[in-house]
């Protein structure tokens, strides 16, 4: 899979990139991630992207010509969706980051400033998601929320697939992840769950059920509803 990134700060992804599950799907060429700083098609001597709104209202807006200019060159090495980050957009869920990496390539734009000219967003997004209820300066950090909830999906990423396919919010599920334990059995004169530890699948299955169940029902009850 291959995701565009296009940002004012690509120097903000460089840490992220380089740990954990990102760098390993890099690593063995399921993931490839690119960037673009569409100050570059400013079109001015300054390298301005955003200036005042119109309306008079406070804060600076993203101009849409250089961002458009940015996403017609890079389709031009193939169309893929535009999914631009922003407080307004749709909720980022884990059925959605299976759906984006069951595709073959994404583009991503991170604002900056109050927003985006709202033209842009009509003419060339094809999809506005936001990570939860608050506002943050600029589409950064979003993006690399996504791009690693992606790049764990992709064959081959994770050790096992079935640890994600268990994970909270999987689509083979509508609860809250189970309860986990390691070495050693005790401690801090708390010990693993006997069921964990005698060897029935069947037994443990049911332990893992309840656990999400109960896990789902105090602290989000709000995913069974309706159901």
């Amino acid at each position: 899979m291959k995701i565009d990134v296009l940002t004012l700060f690509p120097e903000a992804f460089a840490s992220v990139l380089e740990s954990s599950m990102i760098a390993r799907a890099r690593a063995m060429k399921a993931l490839e991630v690119e960037f673009t700083d569409f100050r570059t098609y400013s079109g001015n001597k300054h390298n301005q992207v955003d200036d005042y709104a119109f309306g008079g209202f406070a804060g600076m807006v993203l101009r849409a010509e250089p961002v458009y200019q940015a996403i017609t060159e890079l389709v031009k090495e193939s169309w893929a969706p535009v999914v631009y980050f922003t407080p307004q957009g749709r909720k980022l869920d884990q059925a959605v980051l299976e759906y984006y990496a069951g595709l073959p390539r994404v583009i991503l734009l991170c604002g900056h400033y109050k927003e985006t000219d709202q033209r842009l967003r009509d003419l060339a997004v094809c999809d506005e998601i936001s990570i939860g209820d608050y506002v943050l300066s600029g589409g950064e950090i979003p993006a690399l929320a996504f791009i690693d909830g992606v790049a764990r999906l992709l064959p081959g990423v994770l050790g096992d697939i079935l640890s994600a396919t268990s994970d909270s919010f999987s689509a083979s599920s509508d609860e809250l992840g189970f309860s986990c334990y390691t070495r050693p059995v005790n401690w801090m004169g708390q010990s693993v769950p006997p069921v964990l530890r005698e060897g029935n699948h069947a037994k443990i299955q049911a332990w893992a059920n309840e656990s999400a169940k109960r896990f789902t029902r105090v602290r989000r009850p709000d995913l069974k509803r309706g159901k």
